[in-house]
Protein backbone atom coordinates (compact mmCIF):
# COMPACT_ATOMS: atom_id res chain seq x y z
CA UNK A 1 0.00 0.00 0.00
CA UNK A 2 1.36 3.57 -0.90
CA UNK A 3 2.30 5.91 1.56
CA UNK A 4 1.58 9.62 1.80
CA UNK A 5 -0.17 10.10 -1.67
CA UNK A 6 -0.27 13.47 -2.83
CA UNK A 7 -3.55 14.92 -3.73
CA UNK A 8 -4.70 18.65 -5.02
CA UNK A 9 -8.19 19.90 -5.87
CA UNK A 10 -7.10 23.37 -7.97
CA UNK A 11 -10.68 24.87 -7.18
CA UNK A 12 -11.91 23.32 -3.76
CA UNK A 13 -15.90 22.64 -3.38
CA UNK A 14 -17.40 24.17 -0.52
CA UNK A 15 -16.65 23.67 3.69
CA UNK A 16 -19.22 20.75 3.62
CA UNK A 17 -18.10 18.83 0.92
CA UNK A 18 -14.47 19.49 1.20
CA UNK A 19 -15.01 17.76 5.00
CA UNK A 20 -17.27 14.92 3.27
CA UNK A 21 -14.35 14.13 1.03
CA UNK A 22 -11.25 14.29 3.51
CA UNK A 23 -13.51 11.14 5.83
CA UNK A 24 -14.19 9.15 2.71
CA UNK A 25 -10.81 9.47 1.43
CA UNK A 26 -8.22 6.79 2.36
CA UNK A 27 -5.61 8.08 5.27
CA UNK A 28 -2.82 7.43 3.07
CA UNK A 29 -3.85 10.89 0.77
CA UNK A 30 -2.48 14.01 1.72
CA UNK A 31 -5.08 16.45 0.14
CA UNK A 32 -4.09 20.25 -0.39
CA UNK A 33 -6.53 23.00 -1.95
CA UNK A 34 -5.97 26.21 -3.97
CA UNK A 35 -5.21 28.16 -6.89
CA UNK A 36 -0.97 27.78 -6.28
CA UNK A 37 -0.01 24.25 -5.80
CA UNK A 38 2.75 24.01 -3.13
CA UNK A 39 3.81 20.55 -4.00
CA UNK A 40 4.89 20.49 -7.15
CA UNK A 41 7.82 18.11 -6.84
CA UNK A 42 5.62 15.17 -5.44
CA UNK A 43 2.24 15.47 -6.61
CA UNK A 44 0.68 12.81 -8.10
CA UNK A 45 -2.77 13.39 -8.46
CA UNK A 46 -4.23 16.95 -9.92
CA UNK A 47 -7.75 17.51 -9.69
CA UNK A 48 -8.91 19.74 -12.32
CA UNK A 49 -10.89 20.17 -15.22
CA UNK A 50 -8.91 22.53 -17.02
CA UNK A 51 -5.35 22.67 -15.70
CA UNK A 52 -2.56 24.54 -17.00
CA UNK A 53 -0.22 23.72 -19.33
CA UNK A 54 2.34 25.19 -16.56
CA UNK A 55 0.60 22.56 -14.06
CA UNK A 56 1.59 19.93 -15.81
CA UNK A 57 5.25 20.57 -16.48
CA UNK A 58 6.30 21.48 -12.94
CA UNK A 59 5.18 18.47 -11.54
CA UNK A 60 7.50 15.76 -12.55
CA UNK A 61 5.31 12.82 -10.47
CA UNK A 62 1.61 13.78 -11.32
CA UNK A 63 0.23 10.45 -12.22
CA UNK A 64 -2.65 11.61 -13.72
CA UNK A 65 -5.03 14.94 -13.70
CA UNK A 66 -8.73 13.90 -12.63
CA UNK A 67 -11.52 16.07 -13.88
CA UNK A 68 -14.46 16.36 -11.68
CA UNK A 69 -17.03 16.43 -14.07
CA UNK A 70 -18.91 14.84 -17.14
CA UNK A 71 -16.96 15.16 -20.02
CA UNK A 72 -13.31 17.05 -21.36
CA UNK A 73 -13.10 20.26 -22.59
CA UNK A 74 -11.89 20.37 -26.05
CA UNK A 75 -8.80 22.83 -24.62
CA UNK A 76 -8.30 19.74 -21.78
CA UNK A 77 -7.75 16.99 -24.46
CA UNK A 78 -5.54 18.82 -26.06
CA UNK A 79 -3.40 20.12 -24.01
CA UNK A 80 -2.94 16.25 -22.38
CA UNK A 81 -1.86 15.11 -26.00
CA UNK A 82 1.19 16.80 -25.17
CA UNK A 83 1.49 14.60 -21.69
CA UNK A 84 0.83 10.98 -22.94
CA UNK A 85 3.19 10.05 -19.72
CA UNK A 86 0.31 11.63 -17.75
CA UNK A 87 -3.29 9.96 -17.49
CA UNK A 88 -6.60 11.16 -17.68
CA UNK A 89 -9.48 10.66 -15.77
CA UNK A 90 -13.23 12.02 -14.75
CA UNK A 91 -15.92 11.65 -12.85
CA UNK A 92 -19.55 9.91 -13.46
CA UNK A 93 -21.54 11.18 -10.17
CA UNK A 94 -24.29 13.24 -12.30
CA UNK A 95 -25.12 10.17 -14.11
CA UNK A 96 -28.56 9.89 -11.62
CA UNK A 97 -29.19 13.18 -11.95
CA UNK A 98 -29.09 13.46 -15.55
CA UNK A 99 -30.82 10.06 -16.01
CA UNK A 100 -33.52 11.57 -13.82
CA UNK A 101 -33.92 15.15 -15.52
CA UNK A 102 -33.92 13.38 -19.04
CA UNK A 103 -36.89 10.94 -17.66
CA UNK A 104 -38.89 14.24 -16.43
CA UNK A 105 -38.05 15.86 -20.26
CA UNK A 106 -39.14 13.08 -22.26
CA UNK A 107 -42.36 13.21 -20.19
CA UNK A 108 -43.10 16.36 -20.27
CA UNK A 109 -42.47 16.72 -24.37
CA UNK A 110 -44.55 13.05 -24.34
CA UNK A 111 -47.25 14.30 -22.55
CA UNK A 112 -47.47 18.10 -23.48
CA UNK A 113 -47.05 19.29 -20.18
CA UNK A 114 -45.32 22.71 -20.63
CA UNK A 115 -48.29 24.76 -22.84
CA UNK A 116 -50.96 23.28 -21.00
CA UNK A 117 -49.71 24.53 -17.36
CA UNK A 118 -48.76 27.81 -18.96
CA UNK A 119 -52.55 28.70 -20.36
CA UNK A 120 -54.19 27.16 -16.63
CA UNK A 121 -52.14 29.44 -15.16
CA UNK A 122 -53.77 32.36 -17.32
CA UNK A 123 -57.03 30.53 -15.72
CA UNK A 124 -57.11 29.10 -19.84
CA UNK A 125 -58.76 25.68 -19.53
CA UNK A 126 -58.59 25.18 -23.45
CA UNK A 127 -56.10 22.71 -23.81
CA UNK A 128 -57.87 20.32 -21.95
CA UNK A 129 -60.46 20.24 -24.95
CA UNK A 130 -58.19 20.60 -28.06
CA UNK A 131 -56.86 17.73 -30.07
CA UNK A 132 -53.77 17.61 -28.73
CA UNK A 133 -52.87 13.73 -27.62
CA UNK A 134 -50.21 13.13 -25.32
CA UNK A 135 -47.59 10.04 -26.50
CA UNK A 136 -48.41 6.67 -24.53
CA UNK A 137 -44.80 5.88 -23.90
CA UNK A 138 -45.24 1.49 -23.22
CA UNK A 139 -44.79 -0.58 -26.16
CA UNK A 140 -42.67 2.31 -27.94
CA UNK A 141 -38.92 1.48 -28.64
CA UNK A 142 -36.11 3.66 -27.39
CA UNK A 143 -32.72 4.28 -29.35
CA UNK A 144 -29.93 5.33 -27.03
CA UNK A 145 -27.06 7.01 -28.46
CA UNK A 146 -24.48 6.16 -26.41
CA UNK A 147 -24.51 3.10 -23.27
CA UNK A 148 -21.80 4.22 -20.74
CA UNK A 149 -22.65 5.38 -17.37
CA UNK A 150 -25.87 7.61 -18.69
CA UNK A 151 -26.96 5.25 -21.17
CA UNK A 152 -26.87 2.35 -18.82
CA UNK A 153 -28.88 3.67 -16.51
CA UNK A 154 -31.34 5.42 -18.54
CA UNK A 155 -31.92 2.10 -20.25
CA UNK A 156 -33.12 0.90 -16.58
CA UNK A 157 -35.61 3.41 -16.16
CA UNK A 158 -37.16 3.10 -19.57
CA UNK A 159 -37.53 -0.68 -19.06
CA UNK A 160 -39.40 -0.09 -16.17
CA UNK A 161 -41.68 1.66 -18.46
CA UNK A 162 -42.38 -1.17 -20.58
CA UNK A 163 -40.02 0.05 -23.28
CA UNK A 164 -38.21 -1.34 -25.90
CA UNK A 165 -34.60 -0.35 -25.69
CA UNK A 166 -31.63 -0.19 -28.68
CA UNK A 167 -28.65 1.34 -27.98
CA UNK A 168 -25.44 2.38 -30.10
CA UNK A 169 -22.06 2.35 -28.61
CA UNK A 170 -19.03 2.99 -30.49
CA UNK A 171 -16.72 0.45 -28.12
CA UNK A 172 -18.15 -2.74 -29.08
CA UNK A 173 -17.97 -4.40 -32.90
CA UNK A 174 -20.45 -6.70 -32.24
CA UNK A 175 -24.49 -6.87 -31.46
CA UNK A 176 -24.46 -7.65 -27.72
CA UNK A 177 -27.55 -7.92 -25.16
CA UNK A 178 -28.15 -7.02 -21.53
CA UNK A 179 -30.79 -6.92 -18.84
CA UNK A 180 -32.41 -3.77 -20.48
CA UNK A 181 -31.22 -2.90 -23.95
CA UNK A 182 -29.86 -4.54 -27.38
CA UNK A 183 -26.61 -2.94 -27.76
CA UNK A 184 -24.87 -2.33 -31.22
CA UNK A 185 -22.36 -1.04 -32.65
CA UNK A 186 -21.97 2.67 -34.04
CA UNK A 187 -22.12 2.20 -37.61
CA UNK A 188 -25.78 0.09 -37.23
CA UNK A 189 -26.91 3.84 -36.40
CA UNK A 190 -28.59 4.76 -40.11
CA UNK A 191 -30.63 1.09 -40.14
CA UNK A 192 -31.80 1.44 -36.56
CA UNK A 193 -33.30 5.05 -36.72
CA UNK A 194 -36.66 4.08 -38.70
CA UNK A 195 -37.03 1.76 -35.25
CA UNK A 196 -37.18 4.24 -33.25
CA UNK A 197 -39.97 6.35 -31.57
CA UNK A 198 -38.06 7.80 -29.03
CA UNK A 199 -34.25 8.83 -29.69
CA UNK A 200 -32.33 9.94 -27.10
CA UNK A 201 -28.92 11.51 -26.98
CA UNK A 202 -26.41 11.07 -24.33
CA UNK A 203 -23.01 11.13 -26.52
CA UNK A 204 -19.98 13.43 -25.67
CA UNK A 205 -19.13 16.07 -28.18
CA UNK A 206 -15.72 14.61 -30.40
CA UNK A 207 -14.73 14.69 -33.80
CA UNK A 208 -16.52 11.98 -34.51
CA UNK A 209 -19.65 12.44 -32.75
CA UNK A 210 -20.07 16.27 -33.98
CA UNK A 211 -23.04 16.61 -36.59
CA UNK A 212 -23.72 12.87 -36.59
CA UNK A 213 -27.19 13.66 -36.67
CA UNK A 214 -28.35 15.74 -39.26
CA UNK A 215 -30.53 15.53 -41.94
CA UNK A 216 -30.21 12.51 -43.44
CA UNK A 217 -30.42 10.67 -40.28
CA UNK A 218 -33.70 12.81 -38.62
CA UNK A 219 -35.33 11.99 -41.72
CA UNK A 220 -34.68 7.99 -41.44
CA UNK A 221 -36.66 8.48 -38.44
CA UNK A 222 -40.57 7.28 -38.10
CA UNK A 223 -42.73 10.48 -38.57
CA UNK A 224 -44.01 11.44 -34.93
CA UNK A 225 -40.63 10.20 -33.05
CA UNK A 226 -39.56 12.28 -30.56
CA UNK A 227 -35.76 13.46 -29.39
CA UNK A 228 -34.45 14.26 -26.58
CA UNK A 229 -30.71 15.59 -26.42
CA UNK A 230 -28.69 15.48 -22.81
CA UNK A 231 -25.30 14.87 -24.37
CA UNK A 232 -24.11 18.05 -25.95
CA UNK A 233 -26.27 20.48 -28.55
CA UNK A 234 -23.82 20.06 -31.61
CA UNK A 235 -24.54 16.04 -31.84
CA UNK A 236 -27.46 17.11 -33.62
CA UNK A 237 -26.88 19.56 -36.48
CA UNK A 238 -29.38 22.50 -35.75
CA UNK A 239 -30.72 23.69 -39.04
CA UNK A 240 -32.00 19.91 -39.70
CA UNK A 241 -33.23 19.54 -36.09
CA UNK A 242 -35.42 22.69 -36.12
CA UNK A 243 -36.67 21.89 -39.79
CA UNK A 244 -37.32 18.55 -38.46
CA UNK A 245 -39.65 19.92 -35.83
CA UNK A 246 -40.97 22.65 -37.29
CA UNK A 247 -42.17 20.50 -40.38
CA UNK A 248 -44.29 18.43 -38.27
CA UNK A 249 -41.98 15.29 -39.13
CA UNK A 250 -40.99 14.79 -35.02
CA UNK A 251 -43.11 15.00 -33.18
CA UNK A 252 -41.37 16.78 -30.59
CA UNK A 253 -38.48 17.31 -28.49
CA UNK A 254 -36.88 18.01 -25.38
CA UNK A 255 -33.51 19.98 -25.47
CA UNK A 256 -30.78 20.50 -22.36
CA UNK A 257 -27.78 21.39 -24.54
CA UNK A 258 -27.13 23.60 -26.62
CA UNK A 259 -25.53 25.83 -29.26
CA UNK A 260 -24.66 28.70 -27.50
CA UNK A 261 -24.07 29.83 -24.14
CA UNK A 262 -24.05 33.00 -22.40
CA UNK A 263 -19.85 34.25 -22.73
CA UNK A 264 -20.03 36.06 -19.18
CA UNK A 265 -22.33 37.21 -16.75
CA UNK A 266 -24.04 39.62 -17.80
CA UNK A 267 -24.93 38.16 -20.63
CA UNK A 268 -26.92 34.88 -18.83
CA UNK A 269 -30.06 37.02 -19.03
CA UNK A 270 -30.16 37.42 -22.97
CA UNK A 271 -28.66 34.85 -24.62
CA UNK A 272 -30.42 32.90 -27.48
CA UNK A 273 -29.24 29.10 -27.44
CA UNK A 274 -29.27 28.28 -31.01
CA UNK A 275 -29.72 29.85 -34.19
CA UNK A 276 -33.17 29.13 -34.56
CA UNK A 277 -36.29 29.94 -32.07
CA UNK A 278 -36.74 26.32 -31.23
CA UNK A 279 -38.98 27.49 -28.20
CA UNK A 280 -41.59 28.82 -30.07
CA UNK A 281 -42.39 25.50 -31.45
CA UNK A 282 -44.90 23.72 -29.78
CA UNK A 283 -44.18 19.90 -28.02
CA UNK A 284 -40.21 21.06 -27.55
CA UNK A 285 -39.42 21.57 -23.89
CA UNK A 286 -36.46 23.70 -22.84
CA UNK A 287 -33.83 23.27 -20.38
CA UNK A 288 -30.78 25.31 -19.69
CA UNK A 289 -27.95 22.86 -19.43
CA UNK A 290 -29.65 21.70 -15.48
CA UNK A 291 -29.65 17.98 -16.19
CA UNK A 292 -26.45 17.31 -13.90
CA UNK A 293 -27.74 18.87 -10.97
CA UNK A 294 -25.80 22.10 -10.98
CA UNK A 295 -25.55 23.83 -7.47
CA UNK A 296 -27.17 20.73 -6.16
CA UNK A 297 -26.25 19.46 -2.80
CA UNK A 298 -27.08 15.98 -3.39
CA UNK A 299 -25.24 15.87 -6.87
CA UNK A 300 -21.83 17.37 -4.79
CA UNK A 301 -21.83 14.81 -2.31
CA UNK A 302 -22.07 12.39 -4.95
CA UNK A 303 -19.25 13.96 -6.92
CA UNK A 304 -17.27 13.90 -3.36
CA UNK A 305 -18.38 9.84 -3.07
CA UNK A 306 -17.07 9.47 -6.74
CA UNK A 307 -14.20 11.02 -6.40
CA UNK A 308 -13.30 9.59 -3.02
CA UNK A 309 -13.73 6.23 -4.47
CA UNK A 310 -11.89 6.68 -7.35
CA UNK A 311 -8.86 8.00 -5.78
CA UNK A 312 -9.24 5.36 -2.83
CA UNK A 313 -7.77 2.83 -6.00
CA UNK A 314 -4.72 4.55 -5.96
CA UNK A 315 -4.28 3.62 -1.95
CA UNK A 316 -4.77 0.01 -2.87
CA UNK A 317 -2.35 0.21 -5.10
CA UNK A 318 -5.00 -0.03 -8.37
CA UNK A 319 -5.71 1.41 -11.45
CA UNK A 320 -7.63 4.18 -11.45
CA UNK A 321 -11.45 3.88 -13.42
CA UNK A 322 -12.72 6.13 -16.18
CA UNK A 323 -9.92 6.65 -17.91
CA UNK A 324 -10.32 8.62 -20.86
CA UNK A 325 -8.66 8.44 -24.27
CA UNK A 326 -6.96 11.58 -24.56
CA UNK A 327 -7.43 10.55 -28.98
CA UNK A 328 -10.80 10.03 -28.66
CA UNK A 329 -12.02 12.48 -25.57
CA UNK A 330 -14.08 10.02 -23.81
Amino acid sequence: MANHIPVHITYPPEKESLTLLKELLDSTFTLTTGSTIKNKQTLQYLVNGRPKKENLQTCPNLKAVIVPFAGIPAATQSMMQKFPHVKLHNLHHNAIPVVEHTLALLLAACKHIIQPHDALAQNDWRPRYTTNPTILLQGKTALLLGYGAIGSRLAKVLHALNMQIMAIRNSINTVGKDRFATIYPSRSLYELLPHADIMINTLPLTKDTQGIIGKRELARLPKGAVVVNIGRGKVIEQDAFYQALKSGHLGGAAIDVWYHYPENEEARSDTAPADYPFGQLDRVVLSPHRAGGLHSDATERLRMEHLAALLNHAARGEALPNHVDINKGY
